[in-house]
């Protein structure tokens, strides 16, 4: 999963991804990012600290790369109907979003900003998964199932960007039903079906 720089020489060990990964993630569960370092992330994982930076230049990309893996457990389902595609893509989110906290959204989002290589990675990989939403919604305006006057690239970001919002600024939970919400509050509320007709 990690785009930090190609290499060169033998493919990399997939378990071993898995190791120091999962070993971050539970560094971080333990002390927070600010006590994450790759020593500490090595010596869990049982691999040299070597192997990490052959990996990852720094602790910054290996936190990418999980809260990326866990953003890709996100993924879009595409299945026809719109509203309730979008609603399960944003409920996934913030339940993505829950899982790795605010304080560490908080220190990625300022490695993006000090680290320019880092941000050109991260919005690049943000890009293309706002991209398959986007691509989604210009679909369903073809097919006349919502507002032909919705900008799809403008939904997705009134989708996403409350998430964030939430998550760093207010002290509002981030729950299923409020992510729910905002699908309806986008796209207007479901259409009812008609009841039986009276004479």
């Amino acid at each position: 999963m990690s785009e930090a720089r190609p290499r060169r020489g033998r493919p990399r060990d997939t378990d071993v991804d898995q190791r120091v990964l999962a070993a971050a993630r539970e560094t971080i569960e333990t002390h927070g990012y600010a006590g994450l370092s790759v020593d500490a992330v090595a010596e869990r994982a049982g691999v040299a600290k070597t192997t990490v930076y052959r990996r990852w230049p720094g602790k910054a990309w290996l936190v990418a790369d999980l809260t990326s893996r866990l953003q890709e457990e996100a993924g879009l389902e595409v299945t026809g109907d719109i509203r309730a595609d979008l609603a399960r893509h944003t409920v996934k989110i913030a339940a993505g979003l829950v899982a790795v906290g605010p304080a560490l959204v908080a220190d990625l989002t300022a490695a993006m900003a000090n680290d320019p290589e880092f941000g050109a990675t991260m919005r690049a990989r943000w890009a293309r998964r706002r991209q398959l939403a986007v691509e989604a919604l210009d679909q369903a305006v073809r097919r006349g199932e919502v507002d032909p006057g919705l900008d799809p690239a403008t939904v997705v970001d009134q989708l996403v960007g409350p998430l964030y919002y939430r998550l760093l600024f207010t002290d509002d939970p981030l729950t299923p039903e409020y992510a729910e919400r905002l699908v309806d509050s986008v796209l207007g509320p479901p259409p009812h079906p008609e009841g039986p007709s009276h004479p």
